[in-house]
C-alpha cells in the first residue's frame, strides 16, 4: 500500500472505505480506469474530513453504477446524461458521484458546454479551482499515483482558492457561487487573479446567466455546509442571495436565524445518531422573513422538488404541533418522552431547539440527548438476540424497544443505609 492510499484509508469512515473497495472492485471487473477526485483528495491532503467520494473514469459510468448497485445495494439518486454523470447513495447513507472524464467546451458564458470524453490529466485542467482539480489513482498498476497537473496541493498548504484554468469563472458563472461557498466552508483566501476574474464576471453581469438548475444546486450545497450562516453572509456581501429570490436582501434574509441554528446544533453531543434533512430545515430558516407567496415564487423560480418544497412550506405547522406534543405532562416517564422525540423527524427537533420559548420543551430535549438516548444506545443487537430472537424480524424490534423502555425507566435503587452507620455518622450529641 503505497503513502497516499494509507493517508487515505485513516481519513475515510467504515462506510466510506466499503463503497470505496466495492467501486474499485466494480472497476477492475468492468477494465475502467479508475480515479478518485475532487473534494475528497482536497480534504484528504488538507486534513479535513472527507465529506463526498467523487470517482471519475475514463469511459462511460453507466455500467459502472449498475455494477455497483447490484452488488452493494446502492441506490442512484440523479443521473446528468449530459455531462455523463451519475449520483449515488449506499444503504448506509454514504453519497458516491461516479463521471465520465470529459473535455467541456463552451460557445460562451453560462450556456451549456459540449462534453467530449478525455483522459484524467484533461479531465482535471477543465475543473473550477486547483484544489479540486487533483486525482488519485485506484488502478492496479498505478494505485496511489496523485496526479495533480495545477499544484492544487500547493494552493491547500498555501491556503488560497485560485481557478483552475484562465476562463473558468466566465465559462461557468455558477463557480462565483463555489468560490464563496469553499472560502465560508475552508477559510481559505482568494488568489488575486481570481478575485479579479470573478469581479470582472459581475461587473460583466455574467452571474445572471447562470441556470436556474445550477443555481438550485448551489443553494442545496450551501444547506449542507458545516455553517450556511457564514455561506450566506458571504454571498449576501456580493449581492448573489438575490440569485435565489429577489426577496432574499436586506430584512429579507435570515442570517441570526441560520447562526441561531448553528447554535442549537453545536448543543447534541458528537457521535450521537441525530440528522436531520439538512435541506428543508435550511429553507424554513433561511426564508422565515419572507411571506408565503414570495416562498412560492423562489421554489417555482429554482423547480425546487415537490418533496423538498412540501416539507420546507410545512415546517412550521408540523414544528409548533410536535412543540405541543413534547408538553404533555405524561412525559415525565423517560421511555415516552424517548419514543417521542426519536419517533419525530429530526429537523423539527432542531428547529424547536433553535426557536422554542417553552422552557419544558427545551428541558425535555436536552434530557433526551443528554440522558435517554445514551442509555438506549447501550442496549446492543446481541443483549436482544440473547433473548432468542431474531434480528431484522418484527419481533426483535419488538424485543429491542421493550429493552430500551425497561433500561430508561428503570430508577438505581438507593443502597440501604444500617442504624449504627447512621448513629456514627451524626454530629456529637445527636445521637
Amino acid at each position: 500500500m503505497s503513502d497516499y492510499m494509507f493517508m487515505l484509508d485513516s481519513h475515510l469512515s467504515a462506510g466510506q472505505s466499503r463503497a470505496l473497495q466495492c467501486v474499485q472492485n466494480a472497476a477492475a471487473t468492468a477494465n475502467l480506469s479508475l480515479f478518485l477526485t475532487g473534494g475528497a483528495l482536497r480534504d484528504m491532503f488538507g486534513g479535513f474530513a472527507i465529506r463526498d467520494l467523487d470517482f471519475t473514469v475514463e469511459g462511460s459510468p453507466t455500467k459502472l453504477a449498475k455494477a455497483v448497485a447490484e452488488t452493494s445495494g446502492a441506490a442512484i439518486t440523479a443521473t446528468d446524461d449530459h455531462r455523463k454523470s451519475i449520483e449515488m447513495v449506499f444503504p448506509d447513507g454514504v453519497p458516491v458521484s461516479l463521471a465520465m472524464a470529459r473535455e467541456e467546451k463552451y460557445s460562451r458564458p453560462g450556456v451549456r458546454p459540449k462534453v467530449t470524453a478525455s483522459t484524467i490529466y484533461e479531465d482535471l485542467r477543465r475543473r473550477d479551482f486547483t484544489i479540486n482539480a487533483m486525482a488519485l489513482s485506484l488502478n492496479r498498476a498505478s494505485r496511489g499515483l496523485v496526479i495533480d497537473p495545477t499544484n492544487g496541493r500547493g494552493d491547500l498548504e498555501s491556503r488560497e482558492l485560485r481557478v483552475a484554468a484562465p476562463y473558468a469563472l466566465y465559462d461557468d458563472p455558477s463557480r462565483v457561487l463555489r468560490l464563496y461557498r469553499l472560502k465560508a466552508r475552508l477559510g481559505f483566501n482568494v488568489a488575486p487573479r481570481t478575485a479579479s476574474q470573478c469581479q470582472t464576471v459581475r461587473e460583466e453581469e455574467l452571474h445572471l446567466k447562470i441556470d436556474p438548475e445550477q443555481i438550485r444546486a448551489e443553494l442545496l450545497a450551501a444547506a449542507r455546509e458545516p455553517d450556511p450562516a457564514e455561506v450566506v453572509r458571504l454571498l449576501a456581501e456580493e449581492g448573489l442571495t438575490q440569485l435565489f429570490s429577489p426577496a432574499l436582501t436586506g430584512s429579507g434574509l435570515n442570517i441570526p436565524g441560520l447562526i441561531r441554528l448553528r447554535k442549537a446544533m453545536a448543543q447534541i453531543p458528537f457521535g450521537l445518531p441525530f440528522r436531520p434533512d439538512q435541506e428543508s430545515l435550511f429553507l424554513h430558516v433561511l426564508t422565515g422573513n419572507l411571506s408565503a407567496a414570495q416562498r412560492t415564487a423562489m421554489a417555482k423560480t429554482l423547480s425546487l422538488p415537490a418533496p423538498l418544497v412540501k416539507a420546507w412550506t410545512g415546517f412550521e405547522a408540523a414544528s409548533k404541533k410536535l412543540e405541543k406534543q413534547l408538553q404533555n405532562p405524561k412525559l415525565q416517564k423517560p421511555s415516552l418522552l424517548y419514543e417521542a422525540i426519536s419517533s419525530a423527524p429530526a429537523e423539527l427537533i432542531a428547529d424547536l431547539m433553535m426557536r422554542s420559548a417553552q422552557r419544558l420543551v427545551q428541558d425535555r430535549i436536552r434530557n433526551y440527548f443528554q440522558k435517554h438516548l445514551p442509555a438506549a444506545l447501550e442496549v446492543t443487537d446481541e443483549e436482544v438476540q440473547a433473548k432468542g430472537f431474531v434480528p431484522g424480524t418484527p419481533k426483535f424490534a419488538k424485543a429491542r424497544k421493550e429493552l430500551v423502555a425497561t433500561r430508561l425507566d428503570s430508577r438505581p435503587k438507593k443502597p440501604a443505609v444500617e442504624p449504627e452507620a447512621v448513629a456514627e455518622a451524626a454530629p456529637a450529641g445527636k445521637k
